[in-house]
């Protein structure tokens, strides 16, 4: 089989399963007209049409389905013995493509990915910051970072830190001039600081659990943002309660600054993980910087 045929069928696959000219360009790294022009290439030349067109989408036809389920294990297959060639180089090389959303990024990748990045020349890696959750095999991801009880059971989830929490707080002059909550029903009376995810637009539930009993509270309040520094300046000044993750108030609650409320009905929760589908051999540049993350 000629060489051509093999790249095409390869930009095929990522056409397929992206189901987008735009996105499976930008992961392949080519032109959108390049890409389109190599899958009129290659129906011509099985004379078969694989890719159903229509000016907002792409996906495949039945023969393409058919195509597709052949292809994966193949594919897949070849992605492996590729990537095992690197055990028998100096240094782990090759792309690392992640997907993980704004406050992990900040607080797991921030501290520790530049200093990575010094110390692996050859690896190259991209982060996608998204609130959603993303599928990391659809979207050609090597891993994702999120918390531990969003992670599928099908994929290796790897830990990168403690249990995390989150609290509710406010300054000690709010609570003079509101009585602190007793139970979550009683946030219904209070001014609470929303924040809305970035991605999909919802607002972040306040979900709280005791005694086995778990409640999902939608407040409302003086300020909505999508911002979480600026949620917790707000906080901060007095101007409403903040559902807030507790390490960003550590400082806080410990000199007074805030006052936490409703303790018993915020029990931790499993915190940072990377995660990727199981596979027999993980690649080598993935594997280092799972190592350097875990750190």
């Amino acid at each position: 089989m000629a060489r051509s045929v093999l790249n095409d069928l390869a930009v095929f696959a990522t056409v397929a399963r992206l189901k987008s000219f735009s996105r499976a360009a930008a992961a392949l790294g080519i032109s959108p007209s390049a890409l389109s022009h190599s899958m009129r290439g290659l129906e011509a030349r099985l004379g078969v049409r694989l890719l159903a067109r229509t000016t907002r989408s792409v996906a495949a036809t039945e023969a393409g389905e058919h195509l597709l389920r052949a292809l994966d294990p193949a594919l897949a297959s070849i992605g492996t013995a590729v990537a095992a060639l690197a055990d028998w180089r100096d240094q782990p090389s090759g792309t690392v493509r992640i997907t993980t959303f704004a406050y992990a990024a900040r607080h797991v990748l921030v501290p520790r990915l530049p200093a990575f990045l010094l110390a692996h020349p050859e690896i190259a890696v991209e982060v996608n910051v998204d609130d959603a959750l993303t599928d990391i095999v659809a979207r050609g991801f090597d891993a994702g970072i999120r918390l531990g009880e969003t992670v599928d059971r099908d994929m290796i989830a790897i830990r990168l830190g403690p249990e995390l929490r989150t609290v509710v707080v406010a300054t000690p002059d709010y609570f003079t001039r509101h009585p602190a909550p007793q139970t979550p029903q009683d946030l219904a009376a209070h001014r609470c600081i929303g924040y809305r995810l970035a991605t999909s637009g919802g607002l972040l539930p306040w979900e709280f659990e005791k005694d086995g009993r778990a409640i999902s509270i939608r407040t409302g309040g003086p300020l909505i943002a999508n911002d979480a520094d600026l949620a917790l300046a707000a906080v901060r000044a007095g101007a409403g309660l903040g559902y807030i993750m507790e390490q960003d108030v550590t400082e806080d609650l410990a000199s007074g600054r805030l006052v936490q409320a409703l303790a018993d009905w915020c029990p931790p929760f499993p915190g940072f993980h990377l995660y990727h589908p199981s596979r027999r051999q993980t690649p080598t540049a993935l594997r280092a910087l799972i190592a350097a993350l875990r750190a």
